[in-house]
């Protein structure tokens, strides 16, 4: 199995006649995800053609829909129109709507993501690379290649380049599911929201937990795990050596005073029990200890 995403689920693209959407999509096709068609309403009525497969253009999202039963949207829209985007989306009923867009202003993200809330929708993002369940479908910018067997593990991150990383470190085990939830200060889609996931899913045996400076999503994480998952945790941390007050590569990414510190995430998540590596390889040493303890106990 795999959370959120399977090979039945049917994408849009918004954007996909732009350059990030026509590069993305290709790569999303390349993948064996099911990309139904592409929205654009300047370019509606158009088919773009993908090596071996041909995208229809819609006018909407509802169009799209009910063209073709999508579910999913992946949005490669600009920041300015980003809102208006996924609340197209929303109310033409879609499933799951993955933000790939940067820089979207913080009071449009609050905005969107209440109203997908209170209509069904889930939001994965904004600011961030997607959701990858490998063999099965890639909805966003996570490269298919890095790990492409599916496996017993299940990754939720706010980095995208730890996402790959680790997919790639623990690429002969495979994944479930990757989930790169973004790291600006507001996101859809949590890491308590996907370690409920994975916990219910039967084919993930480890859940792998990457955060970084800022904020309290991890302590709150650590809280939750200590409560309701009996799957094991191995997680890891960015930012031990970022500086006060500085912003480090995400909006939400930022230490102030002793709040949101990287040493203050290792220690709610170790007290919660889960094993926290000190570097990214450490921590994919840590993940196959662990597997092999569960193995060595079954």
């Amino acid at each position: 199995m795999a959370i959120f995403l399977t090979k039945e689920s049917k994408i849009l693209v918004q954007g996909l006649t732009g350059g990030e959407g026509m590069k993305h999509t290709r790569r999303m096709l390349a993948a064996g995800t099911d990309v139904v068609g592409g929205v654009n309403p300047r370019k509606a009525g158009r088919d773009v053609d993908f090596d071996q497969r041909t995208v229809p253009v819609f006018g909407s999202v509802r169009a799209g829909v009910e063209a073709t039963g999508a579910d999913v949207t992946v949005v490669f829209v600009p920041p300015p129109f980003a809102k208006a985007a996924v609340t197209e989306a929303v109310d033409a009923g879609i499933g799951l709507a993955v933000v790939i867009t940067e820089g979207i202003p913080v009071h449009d993200a609050v905005a969107f993501h209440a109203y997908a809330k209170k209509r069904g929708t889930r939001i994965i993002g904004p600011n961030c690379p997607g959701l990858i369940s490998p063999g099965q479908s890639n909805a966003g910018i996570i490269p298919a290649d890095i790990a492409a067997k599916p496996g017993r593990i299940g990754l939720v991150s706010k980095s995208g380049t730890l996402t790959y990383q680790l997919m790639y470190e623990l690429r002969e085990i495979g994944f479930s599911t990757a989930v790169g939830i973004g790291g600006d200060p507001v996101v859809g889609t949590t890491h308590i929201d996907c370690l409920t996931a994975f916990e219910a899913d039967p084919d993930t045996e480890l859940i792998v937990l990457i955060g970084e400076i800022g904020g309290d999503a991890e302590e709150r994480a650590a809280a939750y795990v200590a409560e309701h998952v009996t799957k094991p945790v191995v997680g890891y941390v960015a930012g031990f050596t970022a500086p006060e007050g500085k912003t480090m590569g995400h909006a939400g990414a930022i230490v102030s005073g002793s709040s949101g510190t990287a040493e203050a995430k290792k220690k709610a998540l170790e007290a919660a029990g889960v094993r926290v590596g000190s570097t990214p390889s450490e921590t994919a040493r840590l993940v196959l200890a662990r597997l092999g303890e569960a193995v060595g106990t079954a």
